[in-house]
This record gives structure tokens, C-alpha cells and sequence, in this order.
């Protein structure tokens, strides 16, 4: 199409630069998103604390990174939870697969250094969760196998039902038995052998 020579010629607007974007404003609008960050928010002030503590009695050599890593999962998978409150289930769950993880990796790396493991230093903040008094049950407890002391530290620690304990575990309720009766046989040993 020809432009009449009495038509002034308009350019469309240039676009002037862009308000720089605030990086601490949030990146959510969605009314999902923020239900999402909102519960999530909750969640970590409610159970951060009791999630650690469960890393550390799980025998986890860097609890503040598991939990961490276990609250990234369920942010990642919540628009997949069917029943919100399950989340503290399902972060309870993800902790103690984050932590047999965990501890597998270490046994399969140490098996292949050449040096001798150094003596592993628990951080300030284990340190801090655990009193003088518990200190020697603690060591009895890390030296049970992975599934007694998880079966025992649900079960006794939090005060999980069995069916809940077998849920958090990926196990039926029948091993949930047996190993709690293990462990709790193994634990007296070991405390009475200490005395």
C-alpha cells in the first residue's frame, strides 16, 4: 500500500527502557503460587526444627543440608500432594530417604579413599540439640543398622504409629515390628555393655 504524499509518515512508538525488575520482590502472582510459598512458609516454621533433629538422630553428617534439600522436594512436588496435610509426612518421609541416601553414598566413598576416614566432627548446631546425658544413647543408637535406628527414632522420638512409621519408611507394618524389636534388643545390649 502507497503512502499519500499529503499523509504525515508515523513510526510506531520506540519503547523506552524498562523499568528495572525489583529482585526482591517476589516472582509469583499466580493466587496459587502464593497459597503455595504462604503453606510452605508455615510448614518450615512449624517443623524446621523437628525435621533437623530427625536428620541428626537419623545419623545424617550434615543435617541442615538434608532438611534443606527435603523442603526443595516438596516445593517442587506440592500441586502433586492430593492431601495438604500430608505435607509433614511427606517432608518426614523425604528426610529419612534423604538420610539412607546420604549414608550409603558415604559408605560406598569411603570404600574407595586410600586414607582412613578422618574422625567426623558433629556441627555446632548438632551439637547444640543434644544434652551431655544423651550423648551415650546417641552413640548406641548410630551404631545400629539404618533401618533399626529409623524404625526406632519414628517410633520413639516422634511418636509415630506403626502404620505412619511404615509409610515414612516405604516398608510394611510387619518389618516395622521387627525392626523396632531388634533394635530396641540391639540399643539395651549396648547400653548395658556401656555401664
Amino acid at each position: 500500500m502507497r503512502r499519500r504524499p499529503d499523509t504525515p509518515l508515523t513510526l510506531p512508538p520506540v519503547p523506552g527502557p524498562a523499568a528495572p525488575a525489583d529482585p526482591l520482590a517476589p516472582a509469583v502472582s499466580d493466587p496459587a503460587d502464593l497459597e503455595r510459598e504462604a503453606a510452605l512458609a508455615r510448614l518450615f516454621e512449624l517443623h524446621y526444627a523437628s525435621m533437623l533433629r530427625l536428620a541428626v538422630l537419623l545419623g545424617a553428617d550434615d543435617p541442615e543440608n538434608v532438611v534443606a534439600e527435603a523442603y526443595y522436594q516438596i516445593y517442587r512436588k506440592w500441586r502433586r500432594l492430593r492431601d495438604i496435610e500430608a505435607a509433614e509426612a511427606y517432608l518426614r518421609s523425604t528426610v529419612c530417604n534423604l538420610t539412607r541416601m546420604r549414608i550409603r553414598h558415604l559408605q560406598v566413598a569411603r570404600k574407595h579413599v586410600e586414607n582412613p576416614p578422618e574422625e567426623s566432627v558433629a556441627s555446632a548446631e548438632s551439637t547444640a540439640l543434644l544434652h551431655d546425658d544423651q550423648r551415650v544413647l546417641i552413640d548406641a543408637l548410630q551404631q545400629l543398622p539404618a533401618r533399626q535406628r529409623e524404625a526406632l527414632v519414628l517410633r520413639h522420638w516422634l511418636g509415630l504409629k506403626e502404620s505412619e512409621i511404615a509409610a515414612a519408611m516405604g516398608i510394611s507394618c510387619g518389618s516395622v515390628k521387627t525392626h523396632t524389636s531388634r533394635g530396641i534388643a540391639a540399643l539395651s545390649h549396648a547400653m548395658e555393655a556401656r555401664r
